[in-house]
């Protein structure tokens, strides 16, 4: 790593040049490309996220006033408004999928088996979130008469909370469907809500031993076929094996099903989990299933500090590029945020680098103690707040 840079070049360095210049490559992202790379355009849409640009011209505004700090980030100038707005409008965004996933399998080497539970399963939790869009400036994106969206389908996995899967659809795409399209090895445990409740889904998974954890559907018809243990003193009400009874339900998932019934204090309610899990205590059933909230807190944290509720653009292309370089932006701040020795929030991260992107500091002395005085330049180099008012300028020339 480059100490001597800014700690936008800094945070630059945790993405591999060499394999996005691979993909690059596959795509031919570069071809008709005379001074505006692909490089530039992920460095310029990066600085939207950390720098929370707003539009184009906030975006090539802010690189501008940086001239003599851009060498450090593969860039010679700063773009034209043009030039970036076309790149995100002709340039393939399958490119910053698959530098994600690139990223993504350097993350998951060092944050794995980092999940707090005690089981060695992967565990997961799968959701999608609806992103609003303007019907009028986003026709494309057809969602309800006066409205237009687009829906991005997550898998979370639990060690480091890595965003291990993500697809962007059209806002009526249903969630099952997305669900049918997952590839989990065998073993895995996926939490989730009722809107995935697909009882041919939950066959295959228990054919291919994947393990789901959801809440049952209150309409569910089934019969009670055996009661298990309940240890005294714990939120749990009862354990049983039950069976479907519904002609088309027990036709799809002819298997077993666990109902585990939990009383929760905090909002006075029953929750009625759903599971093909038989080895794990029903404590830790309820445990997994009020894990899954970390995906709802993974949406929060996404919407509400990078920018994807807001565009630079208003084509489909450009779009899907702005969500995944927010995606990209998240890994490198979930490196940033594992290898400080402060116990960082991601918000907290994500403001105080906005403030310091182009200061020369070490990174990881930064991540470590971000409010210690940095080291101070030679005298002779120093303005005082005097010097300011009365022209005076180091060495005693005016």
């Amino acid at each position: 790593m480059i100490y001597n840079a800014s700690l936008f070049a800094q945070i630059l360095s945790f993405i591999p040049k060499n394999d996005f210049d691979q993909i690059v490559q596959s795509y031919k992202g570069n071809r008709y490309t005379k001074n505006f790379s692909c490089w530039h355009q992920l460095v310029s849409m990066i600085f939207c996220q950390l720098g929370q640009a707003h539009s184009i011209r906030e975006i090539c505004g802010g690189l501008a006033t940086c001239v003599g700090k851009l060498n450090h980030l593969g860039m010679k100038a700063s773009p034209k408004r043009s030039t970036l707005a076309k790149a995100n409008e002709t340039r393939s965004w399958e490119m910053f999928r698959d530098l994600f996933y690139r990223i993504l399998s350097r993350a998951q080497n060092e944050f794995q088996g980092k999940h707090k539970f005690r089981f060695k399963n992967k565990l997961y939790s799968l959701d999608s979130s609806v992103i609003d869009l303007c019907a009028s400036l986003f026709d494309w994106a057809k969602f309800r008469r006066t409205k237009g969206a687009v829906k991005l389908h997550m898998l979370l996995d639990h060690d480091g909370y890595l965003p291990s899967y993500a697809l962007i659809t059209e806002g009526k795409t249903h969630d099952i469907t997305v669900a049918r399209l997952l590839q989990m090895a065998p073993g895995s445990i996926i939490a989730m809500d009722r809107a995935y409740v697909d009882f041919d889904l939950f066959a295959k998974w228990t054919t291919n031993k994947i393990f789901f954890v959801t809440r049952m559907k209150e309409n569910l018809l089934y019969e009670i076929t055996k009661f298990l243990p309940v240890r005294k003193g714990s939120n749990i009400l009862f354990d049983c094996e039950i069976q479907l009874t519904s002609d088309k339900a027990r036709k799809s998932c002819p298997f077993p099903l666990r109902l585990v019934v939990v009383w929760d204090p905090k909002k006075k309610r029953f929750l009625r989990i759903l599971t093909n899990q038989w080895t794990f205590a029903a404590t830790t059933i309820a445990q997994i299933y009020k894990e899954r909230w970390q995906i709802e807190i993974f949406f929060k944290m996404l919407k509400q500090n990078l920018k994807i509720k807001t565009f630079v653009g208003t084509s489909a292309n450009a779009l899907k590029i702005q969500i995944w370089t927010a995606l990209i932006v998240i890994l490198l701040l979930k490196i940033m945020q594992f290898r400080s020795t402060l116990n960082w929030s991601l918000s907290n991260l994500i403001a105080l680098l906005r403030m310091n992107l182009f200061t020369y500091r070490n990174l990881h002395h930064w991540l470590d103690d971000p409010f210690q005085t940095p080291a101070k330049p030679p005298d002779n180099l120093q303005l005082t707040f005097g010097d300011l008012f009365t022209g005076q300028h180091p060495g005693g020339s005016k």
